[in-house]
């Protein structure tokens, strides 16, 4: 919005709204709100408290009704009056936050019926605020704007958590013998993970570690990276801290604070002679020496310009000489053998005959039960 005409009266607005409209001024799309009310009345009523403000507003009379706005439409926040006729408030957030493409949406609900046992329903099905009519306009707005900049951080966050994983995966492809290898980490590692029984913050750790573990590789020259060649000291010295790099890459983010151990540590040795902290034995995080043993087996039963691929029977055995050297913890090397050889009672590695679409559906599926 531009010009005198459409710029807040300064006698309007208390300074609170002021200060959330100009926040909210700055986002880079103009909010969607839904107001969810079968009193058409109370929605005018609503729509004329936001009118001034920097709003897109939809309605809707019906649960239904609003469903199907929500399915089409970009809806940011959510105002829901508490007899909502046929599936009421309580129900419809429910609904709401058990989609996880919809779970994030907040819901402010509003009612003018009293007593604190409503609130409480309506908090506990998953709405986020409540409000009592009548209702003060200045409140509401600011409630709303309070809101909508959470929401706003929200989506930046997911945003940001997605471009570094579509730089991981165009870090993959600058190899052309690499590809699907962060998808196939990530099933084997979730695989590993559910065998030892790990709480689903490990397992979606492991998911994200399969794609971002070798993100520090950014920093390294194609030269190097593609090199058919042994590498020279300085040229390893280079590589080896991919590892350093990559953590200090993903450390902004607060979500990927699992991820870090994975990341920095998944080159070092169970006796001490890896890289770049020597770690040995237990002082290696558990979930980097599950992805180590994923990237080792992957790389091995992958085709490369310098080696054929091997048969799952030989990587295993490639494998276990590691482990009596002292590279790899004999106990996940011994599960991953089972698991590979289809143990009754553990679950399958799914992705070692599988193409990949059905590669990709069975790791979305398995991430999106994580997300519940």
């Amino acid at each position: 919005m531009t010009g005198a005409a459409n710029r807040l009266s300064l006698t309007a607005f208390s300074l609170p709204e002021l200060l959330a409209t100009e926040q909210l001024r700055s986002l880079t799309h103009e909010p969607t709100v839904l107001i969810a009310d079968a009193n058409e009345i109370n929605r005018r009523v609503l729509r004329a408290m936001l009118r001034p403000l920097p709003y897109r507003v939809l309605e809707a009379a019906s649960h239904q009704e609003a469903f199907d706005l929500i399915e089409r439409e970009n809806v940011d926040l959510v105002v829901l009056d508490l007899m909502l006729p046929e599936l009421g408030a309580p129900e419809f957030c429910r609904r709401l936050k058990a989609r996880r493409e919809t779970r994030l949406i907040p819901i402010l609900v509003m009612t003018s019926v009293q007593g604190v046992e409503n609130e409480i329903a309506g908090l506990e099905s998953g709405a986020d605020e409540f409000l009592t009519k009548p209702l003060h306009p200045a409140v509401v707005r600011t409630r709303i704007a309070a809101m909508l900049r959470q929401k706003a951080a929200i989506d930046s966050l997911e945003e940001a958590e997605g471009i570094l994983f579509a730089l991981a995966q165009a870090i993959e492809q600058r190899d052309s013998c690499t590809s699907m290898h962060c998808e196939r980490l990530a099933l084997i590692s979730l695989s590993m993970g559910r065998a030892l029984n790990l709480d689903a913050g490990q397992l979606l750790a492991l998911y994200r570690g399969g794609f971002l573990h070798d993100i520090g590789k950014v920093s390294v020259p194609d030269s190097i990276l593609n090199k058919p060649g042994p590498l020279t000291e300085e040229e390893w010295r280079v590589m080896r801290a991919h590892t350093i790099h990559g953590e200090m890459i993903c450390r902004p983010m607060k979500t990927l604070a699992p991820v870090l151990p994975i990341i920095r540590h998944h080159h070092e040795r169970w006796d001490g002679s890896g890289y770049p902290d020597g770690l040995r034995g237990e002082q290696i995080p558990l979930l980097a020496r599950i992805l180590q043993i994923a990237d080792i087996f992957d790389a091995l039963t992958s085709e490369r310009p310098y080696k054929p691929a091997l048969s799952v029977q030989e990587a295993l055995e490639v494998l276990d000489e590691e482990t009596r050297r002292g590279w790899r913890d004999p106990a996940l090397v011994d599960l991953f053998r089972r698991l590979c050889q289809g143990e009754p009672g553990l679950p399958r590695i799914e992705c070692l005959a599988q193409e990949p679409d059905a590669l990709r559906s069975s790791l979305e599926n398995m991430r999106l039960a994580l997300l519940q």
